[in-house]
């Protein structure tokens, strides 16, 4: 079989020149979140030799975070791995990492992802896979090493600048962030990543006028985004609008762009249970909206594939008053805690469990009892995934507990993380 070169200069074994335009394609689809990524399954069915192809069609379903979506990631995997024996080093190495993801060893899919980018830095979907890896078990550090090693290989490219802002805005940067992630905006406007770690700066900040000054006008290049993307970026005006004390335009949000997109994607799921809680921390009545997202969340109750994860979909159940399932949640993640990978028992032991009971308590009205629980909790909650402006949410909970515990009125709570 051929050895061909994709837009970085990496080789793809294959014999069709079609097949690495189409990783092309989809590379470009994934570091620009684009909504156009899944026309890579008809390249897959064209040419089923190509094991780099078969194994990014595999995580197309992985990036689901779902047990459906790994169910369906499988086959894929399977035929990467037959594949590979004939495939390049490089090619290799990522079919493992691919393969491992799916098998929920995301400790080795991190490593092989971390020995692909110091050997071929050019690989900025590699990269971009180590990210989610890394945010999701809050390697902030790792993070941003990797996105700086990358830098100088790819000095032209928006998305290693977008990677490098994002990760250096979740180690604490803020001024370098703010700095690259600019950059990589002025480079290439329609860069949704880079214009979302700019979002977190001005967040970080505590600047929401700012904020909207600088995504809104940009609001227009998100039209060709995935639901993710156009949902999270739209969370971040909704935060900044509450910020503002622009509660009716939040809400507005909510109901426009956040919610409603694609109610089944689990990381929209994850936007519409922060804001709308985010609202209620705000004194506003969010009415029925509950149950429309429990009804959503529902089917996830077993799928233990992100502790993150899990705690949004336990408080969404709860505000809905759907005792029966925050009960069989939290029964599978005592479960998992204690017989999942050796690696996440602890976390999920010591941080996760005891979290999600906190919610709960929250979500109950037992103010006092999630003050207390959730708490000691919070300088480890970052290890179960999400961003800085997502973790915030724990805190403002926390917060808002405290203060009704204690039977204090209604007060604007501010920045309280």
């Amino acid at each position: 079989m051929a050895i061909r070169r994709d837009r970085f200069g990496l080789a793809v074994t294959t014999d069709s020149p079609a097949t690495v335009e189409a990783i092309d394609r989809f590379t470009k689809e994934v570091l620009s979140h684009g909504r156009e990524a899944g026309l890579l399954l008809a390249a897959a069915e064209a040419d089923p030799g190509c094991a780099l192809l078969q194994a990014y069609s595999g995580a197309l379903y992985l990036f689901l975070q779902t047990a459906e979506g790994a169910a369906k990631a499988a086959p894929f995997l399977e035929r990467a791995r037959t594949l590979a024996r004939g495939a390049s080093e490089r090619e290799r190495l990522t079919v493992a990492a691919l393969d491992a993801w799916g098998a929920g060893a995301t400790d080795r899919a991190l490593h092989l992802h971390r020995t692909i980018a110091r050997r071929w830095p050019r690989d900025l979907l590699n990269l971009k896979l180590a990210q989610i890896h890394q945010l999701n078990r809050g390697d902030r550090a790792g993070m941003r090493e990797l996105a700086e090693a990358a830098l100088p290989h790819n000095w032209r490219t928006s998305y290693a600048w977008g990677m490098l802002a994002f990760a250096l805005e979740q180690a604490g940067a803020l001024d370098a962030a703010e700095d690259a992630g600019r950059r990589a905006v002025a480079m290439n406007p329609d860069d949704p990543w880079a214009q979302h770690a700019v979002a977190h700066v001005l967040e970080a900040r505590g600047d929401p006028a700012a904020g909207l000054a600088f995504v809104e006008p940009l609001s227009g290049t998100w039209e060709r985004c995935s639901s993710f993307m156009y949902t999270h970026n739209w969370w971040h005006s909704a935060l900044f609008r509450l910020e503002l004390d622009e509660q009716a335009a939040a809400l507005a949000l909510f109901d426009g762009r956040v919610w409603g997109v694609r109610k089944t994607h689990v990381q929209d799921q994850v936007n519409a249970v922060s804001l709308l809680s985010r609202l209620e921390l705000r004194g506003v009545d969010v009415g029925g909206r509950w149950a429309d997202v429990a009804d959503h969340v529902r089917p996830r109750i077993h799928d233990r594939q992100n502790g993150f994860l899990d705690l949004h979909y336990l408080y969404a159940l709860a505000r809905a008053g759907d005792g029966e399932a925050v009960a069989c949640l939290l029964a599978g993640m005592e479960g998992f805690a204690a017989t999942g990978p050796a690696s996440c028992r602890s976390v999920w032991r010591e941080v996760a469990v005891p979290a999600a009971r906190a919610l709960a308590a929250h979500a109950a009205g037992r103010f006092a009892e999630a003050a207390a629980t959730l708490g000691p909790l919070l300088p480890r909650l970052y290890l179960l995934g999400g961003s800085t402006a997502q973790q915030t949410w724990f805190h403002r909970l926390h917060h808002d507990a405290r203060r009704r515990a204690a039977g204090a009125p209604f007060v604007r709570p501010g920045a309280c993380a």
